[in-house]
Protein backbone atom coordinates (compact mmCIF):
# COMPACT_ATOMS: atom_id res chain seq x y z
CA UNK A 1 0.00 0.00 0.00
CA UNK A 2 1.38 3.40 -1.02
CA UNK A 3 1.49 6.10 1.65
CA UNK A 4 -0.51 9.21 0.64
CA UNK A 5 2.39 11.45 1.70
CA UNK A 6 5.17 9.66 -0.16
CA UNK A 7 6.96 10.74 -3.31
CA UNK A 8 7.95 8.50 -6.20
CA UNK A 9 11.40 7.88 -4.69
CA UNK A 10 9.86 6.75 -1.40
CA UNK A 11 8.64 3.64 -3.18
CA UNK A 12 12.28 2.49 -3.31
CA UNK A 13 12.41 0.86 0.11
CA UNK A 14 15.59 -0.63 1.59
CA UNK A 15 15.41 -4.24 2.72
CA UNK A 16 14.10 -4.60 6.28
CA UNK A 17 13.97 -0.81 6.70
CA UNK A 18 17.36 -0.60 8.45
CA UNK A 19 18.40 2.96 9.25
CA UNK A 20 21.81 2.69 7.61
CA UNK A 21 20.20 1.22 4.50
CA UNK A 22 17.74 4.13 4.39
CA UNK A 23 20.56 6.65 4.68
CA UNK A 24 22.46 4.88 1.89
CA UNK A 25 19.35 4.94 -0.29
CA UNK A 26 18.89 8.67 0.33
CA UNK A 27 22.56 9.35 -0.45
CA UNK A 28 22.34 7.42 -3.72
CA UNK A 29 19.12 9.23 -4.68
CA UNK A 30 20.68 12.64 -3.97
CA UNK A 31 23.78 11.89 -6.05
CA UNK A 32 21.67 10.38 -8.84
CA UNK A 33 19.48 13.49 -8.86
CA UNK A 34 22.53 15.76 -9.12
CA UNK A 35 23.87 13.71 -12.04
CA UNK A 36 20.53 13.87 -13.88
CA UNK A 37 20.66 17.67 -13.65
CA UNK A 38 24.28 17.63 -14.85
CA UNK A 39 23.42 15.51 -17.90
CA UNK A 40 20.44 17.67 -18.78
CA UNK A 41 22.62 20.79 -18.52
CA UNK A 42 24.55 19.49 -21.54
CA UNK A 43 21.37 18.99 -23.61
CA UNK A 44 21.10 22.51 -24.94
CA UNK A 45 20.54 24.87 -27.81
CA UNK A 46 22.87 27.84 -28.30
CA UNK A 47 21.67 31.04 -26.63
CA UNK A 48 23.36 33.97 -24.92
CA UNK A 49 23.79 34.89 -22.11
CA UNK A 50 21.59 32.04 -20.82
CA UNK A 51 21.64 28.74 -22.76
CA UNK A 52 18.41 26.90 -23.51
CA UNK A 53 18.77 23.55 -21.74
CA UNK A 54 16.72 20.76 -20.18
CA UNK A 55 18.34 21.62 -16.85
CA UNK A 56 15.37 23.46 -15.24
CA UNK A 57 13.07 20.65 -16.37
CA UNK A 58 15.37 18.14 -14.67
CA UNK A 59 15.49 20.25 -11.50
CA UNK A 60 11.70 20.26 -11.22
CA UNK A 61 11.40 16.53 -11.91
CA UNK A 62 14.13 15.75 -9.38
CA UNK A 63 12.33 17.91 -6.80
CA UNK A 64 9.02 16.17 -7.45
CA UNK A 65 10.49 12.67 -7.46
CA UNK A 66 12.78 13.05 -4.44
CA UNK A 67 10.72 15.40 -2.29
CA UNK A 68 11.66 18.70 -0.67
CA UNK A 69 14.60 17.55 1.45
CA UNK A 70 16.34 15.14 -0.92
CA UNK A 71 15.46 17.23 -3.96
CA UNK A 72 17.04 20.41 -2.63
CA UNK A 73 20.04 18.42 -1.37
CA UNK A 74 20.49 16.98 -4.86
CA UNK A 75 20.67 20.51 -6.30
CA UNK A 76 23.08 21.63 -3.59
CA UNK A 77 25.22 18.59 -4.44
CA UNK A 78 25.09 19.59 -8.12
CA UNK A 79 26.24 23.14 -7.30
CA UNK A 80 29.02 21.77 -5.10
CA UNK A 81 30.15 19.48 -7.92
CA UNK A 82 30.33 22.43 -10.28
CA UNK A 83 32.05 24.68 -7.75
CA UNK A 84 34.70 22.02 -7.21
CA UNK A 85 35.58 22.09 -10.89
CA UNK A 86 33.64 19.14 -12.27
CA UNK A 87 32.23 19.74 -15.81
CA UNK A 88 28.55 19.78 -14.81
CA UNK A 89 27.49 23.33 -15.72
CA UNK A 90 25.92 24.21 -19.04
CA UNK A 91 28.13 26.79 -20.73
CA UNK A 92 31.67 25.91 -19.72
CA UNK A 93 33.74 22.75 -20.15
CA UNK A 94 34.69 22.93 -16.49
CA UNK A 95 33.11 24.50 -13.44
CA UNK A 96 34.66 26.37 -10.58
CA UNK A 97 33.42 28.65 -7.83
CA UNK A 98 33.80 31.70 -10.10
CA UNK A 99 31.11 30.28 -12.37
CA UNK A 100 28.62 30.80 -9.56
CA UNK A 101 29.14 34.55 -9.93
CA UNK A 102 28.48 34.61 -13.68
CA UNK A 103 25.35 35.76 -15.56
CA UNK A 104 23.53 32.46 -14.95
CA UNK A 105 24.22 32.36 -11.18
CA UNK A 106 20.70 33.51 -10.31
CA UNK A 107 19.19 30.56 -12.15
CA UNK A 108 21.61 28.12 -10.55
CA UNK A 109 20.87 29.30 -7.03
CA UNK A 110 17.17 29.49 -7.88
CA UNK A 111 17.24 25.76 -8.59
CA UNK A 112 17.48 25.06 -4.85
CA UNK A 113 14.25 26.75 -3.66
CA UNK A 114 12.47 25.59 -6.82
CA UNK A 115 13.31 21.94 -6.13
CA UNK A 116 12.37 22.36 -2.47
CA UNK A 117 8.98 23.94 -3.23
CA UNK A 118 8.08 21.45 -5.98
CA UNK A 119 9.15 18.61 -3.69
CA UNK A 120 7.04 20.01 -0.87
CA UNK A 121 4.02 20.18 -3.17
CA UNK A 122 4.69 16.63 -4.40
CA UNK A 123 4.68 15.46 -0.78
CA UNK A 124 1.19 16.96 -0.61
CA UNK A 125 0.15 14.91 -3.69
CA UNK A 126 0.23 17.78 -6.18
CA UNK A 127 2.11 15.51 -8.61
CA UNK A 128 -0.71 12.98 -8.88
CA UNK A 129 -3.16 14.97 -11.01
CA UNK A 130 -2.63 16.91 -14.23
CA UNK A 131 -3.88 20.33 -13.09
CA UNK A 132 -2.10 20.33 -9.73
CA UNK A 133 1.14 19.05 -11.31
CA UNK A 134 0.86 21.80 -13.90
CA UNK A 135 0.51 24.35 -11.09
CA UNK A 136 3.42 22.90 -9.08
CA UNK A 137 5.74 22.94 -12.09
CA UNK A 138 4.66 26.45 -13.03
CA UNK A 139 5.43 27.66 -9.50
CA UNK A 140 8.84 25.98 -9.55
CA UNK A 141 9.71 27.37 -12.99
CA UNK A 142 8.58 30.85 -11.91
CA UNK A 143 10.98 30.68 -8.95
CA UNK A 144 13.87 29.80 -11.27
CA UNK A 145 13.05 32.58 -13.73
CA UNK A 146 12.51 35.14 -10.95
CA UNK A 147 15.88 34.36 -9.36
CA UNK A 148 17.65 34.45 -12.71
CA UNK A 149 15.95 37.68 -13.71
CA UNK A 150 16.73 39.38 -10.40
CA UNK A 151 20.42 38.47 -10.64
CA UNK A 152 20.75 39.63 -14.24
CA UNK A 153 18.78 42.83 -13.64
CA UNK A 154 21.37 44.00 -11.12
CA UNK A 155 24.04 43.91 -13.80
CA UNK A 156 22.27 44.80 -17.05
CA UNK A 157 18.96 46.37 -16.02
CA UNK A 158 15.46 44.95 -15.74
CA UNK A 159 14.41 45.51 -19.37
CA UNK A 160 17.44 43.79 -20.89
CA UNK A 161 17.34 41.03 -18.26
CA UNK A 162 13.74 40.24 -19.14
CA UNK A 163 14.42 40.33 -22.88
CA UNK A 164 17.43 38.01 -22.68
CA UNK A 165 16.83 35.97 -19.54
CA UNK A 166 13.07 35.41 -19.38
CA UNK A 167 11.18 36.05 -22.63
CA UNK A 168 13.13 33.57 -24.81
CA UNK A 169 12.29 30.71 -22.46
CA UNK A 170 8.56 31.18 -21.85
CA UNK A 171 7.24 29.03 -24.70
CA UNK A 172 9.73 26.22 -24.13
CA UNK A 173 9.09 26.27 -20.40
CA UNK A 174 5.36 25.98 -20.97
CA UNK A 175 5.93 22.89 -23.11
CA UNK A 176 8.21 21.31 -20.49
CA UNK A 177 5.70 22.06 -17.73
CA UNK A 178 2.93 20.44 -19.77
CA UNK A 179 5.12 17.38 -20.40
CA UNK A 180 5.83 17.00 -16.68
CA UNK A 181 2.12 17.43 -15.92
CA UNK A 182 1.44 14.41 -18.10
CA UNK A 183 4.44 12.30 -17.06
CA UNK A 184 4.23 12.49 -13.27
CA UNK A 185 0.52 11.65 -12.83
CA UNK A 186 1.02 8.98 -15.48
CA UNK A 187 3.81 7.42 -13.42
CA UNK A 188 1.60 7.41 -10.32
CA UNK A 189 -1.26 5.87 -12.32
CA UNK A 190 0.96 3.04 -13.49
CA UNK A 191 2.26 2.44 -9.96
CA UNK A 192 -1.28 2.35 -8.54
CA UNK A 193 -2.28 -0.22 -11.16
CA UNK A 194 0.79 -2.33 -10.36
CA UNK A 195 0.11 -2.06 -6.62
CA UNK A 196 -3.53 -3.06 -7.06
CA UNK A 197 -2.52 -6.00 -9.24
CA UNK A 198 0.01 -7.18 -6.63
CA UNK A 199 -2.56 -6.94 -3.82
CA UNK A 200 -5.07 -8.97 -5.85
CA UNK A 201 -2.53 -11.73 -6.42
CA UNK A 202 -1.74 -11.85 -2.69
CA UNK A 203 -5.40 -12.25 -1.69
Amino acid sequence: MMSPACTLSDLIRPAMGARHATLLRDFILVIAGSLIVAVCAKLQAPSWPVPVTLQPFAVLLVGAALGSRRGSLAILAYLAEGASGLPVFATAPFGGAAYLLGPTAGYLFGFVPAAFVVGLLAERQWDRRFVSTLAAMAIGQSIILACGFAWMAVGIGAKTAFATGVAPFIVGDCLKIALAAVALPGAWRILRMMSASTEQREE
